[in-house]
């Protein structure tokens, strides 16, 4: 059992106040009624049922759902049952009048919450009621310090007459947790763009797909992507990984470039990003850079995919 990966999430007081203040807005007492799917340690149904709530459903497949069940014990928090299976198992479900799942990843949506929330509308959630988070919106901006670069390039360097290009190659087509300056973004991050925005509970499309293209003012060089995203929790509460925003357990990742694009004042570059989630796959993210001259016209692209990063 991953017990560290839950103390991460504990220790995230800005996570942790985002979700309790949502809850707090939508919860009236003893009337509501909560499902926490993904529950984890409990963390979040015990939020609703301190705040009042009538009843709370915990939903957690995983071996942690046996803490669960102790820290709802020990808590006696006689509103909150522990429901030890996936949300999306359970025959005709309890509906509720707020579905709240915190399933986010680095990449938000590596653990499957656009296809766990679509069901939970259909099956679990009442007519008119409440989804936590209701939106996710993804952005990318150009990364032009070569920090990263540097780095994912060492194979270069080793030196002995040894060529590990093919190493090198399985390097930069891998997508990397990393935490951003401004500095280190074009225009300090605030050129960043939305490529994906996701309404959970009614987008049920877990394949992806969006671009971002900026028009540089000055010369720059071009060594990849940085990418981070913002959940409305409820109206009013967003919660963000993006550089400036204050710090979580989440940071933002990195999609190189195989070779550093020199662009020059006026000239384009254009990133596409796909990915595809599934509980049975995981996580498959896939991107294109473009680098477009003053007239429009391609001068260079570049075409990284995950699977090839990844030793078989």
């Amino acid at each position: 059992m991953r017990i560290e990966y839950h103390r991460t999430l504990i220790a995230d007081r800005i996570r942790n106040q985002a979700f309790h203040d949502a809850l707090a807005r939508v919860i009236r007492p003893d009337e509501t009624t909560v499902a926490d799917i993904g529950a984890g340690t409990g963390l979040i149904g015990l939020m609703a049922a301190k705040l009042g709530a009538r009843e709370v459903l915990l939903y957690e497949a995983a071996e942690v759902a046996g803490v669960a069940d102790a820290v709802i014990r020990r808590n006696r928090a006689r509103v909150c049952h522990l429901m030890p299976c996936h949300s999306m198992e359970m025959e005709d479900p309890p509906r509720v009048d707020v579905v709240v799942s915190e399933t986010l990843g680095n990449y938000a949506f590596e653990e499957n919450i656009i296809d766990t929330l679509a069901d939970a509308r259909r099956r679990h959630l009442k007519d008119g009621g409440l989804m936590i988070p209701a939106r996710v919106r993804q952005y990318a901006v150009p990364v032009i310090s070569d920090r990263i670069h540097r780095e994912l390039t060492i194979w270069d360097e080793v030196g002995f007459g040894i060529d590990l290009a093919d190493a090198r190659e399985m390097s930069l087509n891998n997508v990397y947790v990393r935490s951003f300056t401004a500095g280190e973004l074009l225009e300090d991050g605030a050129a960043a763009k939305v490529w994906d925005s996701v309404t959970l509970g009614s987008d049920r499309k877990g394949t992806r797909r969006g671009e971002a293209s900026w028009k540089l003012g000055s010369a720059q060089t071009v060594y990849g992507f940085a990418y981070w995203w913002e959940a409305d929790l409820i109206e009013g509460i967003t919660l963000s990984t993006a550089p400036d925003a204050p710090r979580t357990h989440w940071e933002q990742l990195y999609f190189p470039l195989r070779t550093p694009m020199h662009l020059a004042a006026g000239e384009t570059v254009l990133v596409t990003l796909r990915s595809r989630s599934s509980e049975e796959t995981g996580t498959h993210l896939a991107w294109t850079a473009v680098h477009f001259d003053r007239d429009g016209a391609s001068k260079a692209r570049q075409a990284m995919d995950l699977d090839k990063g990844w030793i078989p």
